[in-house]
């Protein structure tokens, strides 16, 4: 009688031990995935920020996240200019891979990022992670609205599909104080679209901050209490022109308009911080910020600032396409500055790995892991990088080649800057230049860009950079663009088929009551 019974104690006792091994291996699983949130500004320039040596801004919540994380100084965007720049940073790829060139994407392009394309959200959602991006997405949205985020891998998507300005601005400040830039009025509304509806339209600017970050945090705080990793991409309007900031914000900064909606910009990031600390998973989230390109100087002291670095947007010079860049996770990222080289592209390689995805292998990806870099203070695992102009073509390939601290440019072209701007290489009417023999610059003792190289040290550099974009060039293949046509139908219109259009596109309450709606409830 006794031997049963201690056979089945036994038997309790194992099925015992077998149960909270499970807990426990499902609870060191779920530890090996860590929460990511990608901070992405718009039109950021690399002298921007008080940690980058601006005397005049403030960012408060951006100086703590620099001081416990680490600071890049030799960051790359992979474009100029916006939606090249954001597939790069999606997909691990240069845009003209992906057929995202020669331009941006406009309230009326009927194109989008090809649904062949595999982006960072597909990778981490196949790995268990809840996703969502709130913001600026830039990469079409199409008939059916079939080229938004839900369609590319994002569980959740709350936003403006493309810039501010590609839009009639009614509201840029509190209270009722008009844009400062010219605004198109020929197209409709901005939309503010949750999931593939429009919610609101037109957007209002004095609280779109507060409703994205109401959003954002929204979504951390779900995912925490289930437990459910999650990657978050918050993809801000600030501070692209039209600057525009709520009542609490406006008149807040000694650097006018563009200080304006900088601090609000750092109000939100510090909202993501006291979000992740209060649900818990601050020890646990990897956190990235950095910016889609440089800044727009046309707008002179309301377009942003490149510090000491060579033109803006635009341009491949340093100022149009090297961007301000933090990591931080506590206990992992290891804090301090960067002279190490990284880009966009590597952002999607770096989150894939880290959260357990597959990154694809049948197709050239162009990112590489930072993950030397951001734990081990080791070197980066680049040491070339490739600049594409704003409007490349495939008989010019790249405009420049970086290879370890040299850059040669093979072409040169003005950007968006007016002739008030001193630099008459950054006008948007200097045409194009080809150099041959090309232009050499060692960044690391002239990051400006003003002294060319010359001479022995010239010669054994040069040959080696030409050989190797040579051959970068002929292997590129390049996707028929994109970017390839417009129609006023293609206009996101809250009314189909009213008029008189665009302006009968207006609907939506206030944006409180239609937030977080079953779509988001779901994750």
């Amino acid at each position: 009688m006794c031997l049963p019974l201690l056979r089945r104690q036994l038997l309790n006792m194992s099925y015992k031990v077998l149960l909270c091994t499970a807990v426990v291996l499902a609870a060191a699983v779920s530890a090996d995935k860590p929460n990511i949130v990608v901070l992405f500004a718009d039109d950021l320039g690399f002298g921007d920020l008080a940690v980058y040596g601006h005397p005049t801004s403030t960012t408060p919540n951006l100086d703590k996240m620099a001081k416990e994380g680490l600071v890049f100084t030799q960051f790359y965007s992979a474009s100029p200019v916006c939606s090249p720049s954001r597939v790069a940073l999606l997909t691990g790829r240069y845009q003209t891979r992906s057929g995202i060139w020669p331009g941006v994407f406009g309230a009326a392009s009927t194109g989008g990022i090809p649904h062949n394309e595999t982006t960072s959200a597909e990778v981490l959602k196949q790995a268990g992670y809840a996703t969502a991006i709130v913001g600026k997405w830039h990469l079409g949205v199409g008939k059916n609205q079939t080229y938004l985020p839900t369609n590319h891998g994002f569980d959740y998507y709350m936003g403006i599909p493309y810039s501010h300005d590609m839009c009639p601005c009614l509201i840029c400040f509190y209270p009722n104080q008009a844009c400062f830039d010219k605004c198109r009025t020929g197209d409709t509304p901005c939309p503010i679209f949750e999931n593939t509806r429009i919610i609101k339209q037109p957007a209002d600017f004095t609280t779109l901050t507060a409703t994205y970050t109401n959003a954002a945090t929204s979504f951390i705080q779900k995912n925490a209490a289930g437990k459910t990793p999650f990657y978050l991409y918050l993809a801000y309007q600030h501070t692209h022109h039209p600057q525009f900031a709520s009542k609490e914000f406006r008149n807040s900064s000694i650097r006018g308009t563009f200080g304006d909606s900088l601090s609000e910009l750092d109000w939100s990031v510090g909202e993501v911080f006291k979000t992740l600390e209060s649900s818990g998973v601050a020890d646990n989230t990897f956190v990235f910020f950095t910016s889609d390109n440089g800044p727009s100087l046309t707008r002179q002291i309301r377009g942003g600032n490149q510090g000491l670095l060579k033109c803006g947007k635009g341009t491949t010079y340093e100022g149009g396409m090297r961007e301000p860049a933090i990591a931080w996770m506590p206990g992992k990222v290891t804090p301090g500055r960067t002279m190490e080289l990284a880009a966009t592209v590597d952002v999607f390689v770096t989150i894939s790995k880290m959260g357990g995805g597959k990154i694809p292998t049948d197709r050239p990806i162009d990112g590489v892991d930072m993950a030397p870099i951001l734990f081990n203070n080791e070197k980066s695992n680049r040491d070339f990088y490739y600049y594409y102009p704003f409007g490349p073509n495939p008989d010019d390939g790249v405009f420049a080649t970086r290879y370890k601290q040299y850059k040669a440019h093979f072409y040169t072209k003005g950007g968006l800057a007016g002739k008030p701007y001193r630099d008459e290489d950054c006008w948007g009417s200097t045409p194009k230049t080809k150099h041959d023999p090309p232009l050499l610059f060692d960044l690391v003792t002239d990051p400006s860009e003003r002294h060319p190289l010359s001479g022995k040290v010239y010669e054994e550099i040069i040959k080696q950079i030409t050989d190797m974009t040579m051959k970068f060039n002929k292997e590129m293949t390049w996707h028929e663009s994109e970017i390839h046509g417009s129609n006023s139908s293609a206009m996101p219109c809250c009314k189909p088929g009213c008029s008189p259009f665009p302006t009968c596109c207006a609907c939506g309450q206030e944006i409180q009551q239609h937030l977080f709606s079953p779509a988001l409830e779901l994750l």
